[in-house]
């Protein structure tokens, strides 16, 4: 597996993405999924990775600015067909990595409740991760949680 920041327009990352949002539309309520489209992971605050194995897409993830000092982890997301693998873990440590590379002091992230997200819960526990308030411009909402993790 390796990882490679992304350009977007790869046929299979959009299709990893249209996944993400998918899952992501079908397991909360329209108005509290905050997922990104491809549009959105262009700007210019937010570096996005995809996970490659050989030639296939098989996750990706992100890390947006919020200011100098800390970064919000966006769009992490496995292909179905390599779940459990490790995929995940290896963006997370590589979206930490870079963090403290950037001189973030803590990361932050949003996602949602119920069973479908209890898989991504436990990993963000396992790196640290501990419960806390609303950041940036998210609303809390009963579908909502929200993670911290200090660096």
């Amino acid at each position: 597996m390796k990882i490679k920041l992304n350009d977007l327009t790869h046929p299979q990352v959009k299709s990893l993405l249209h996944e993400h949002l998918k899952g992501m539309q079908e397991n909360s309520p329209k108005d509290s999924v905050y997922a990104l489209d491809v549009s959105e992971l262009k700007a210019q605050d937010i570096s996005f990775w995809v996970v490659w194995e050989d030639d296939n897409a098989i996750g990706c993830g992100a890390l947006k600015e919020l200011s100098p000092k800390s970064g919000e982890i966006k769009s992490m997301r496995t292909h179905t067909k390599h779940l459990r693998q490790g995929v995940a873990a290896q963006m997370l440590e590589h979206i930490i990595a870079t963090a403290k590379t950037r001189g973030y002091s803590s990361l932050s992230l949003e996602t949602g409740t119920g069973p479908a997200f209890e898989p991504a819960v436990k990993l963000y526990a396992k790196y640290g991760f501990k419960q806390g308030n609303v950041f940036s411009s998210y609303q809390s909402t009963p579908f909502n949680q929200f993670l911290h993790l200090n660096l």
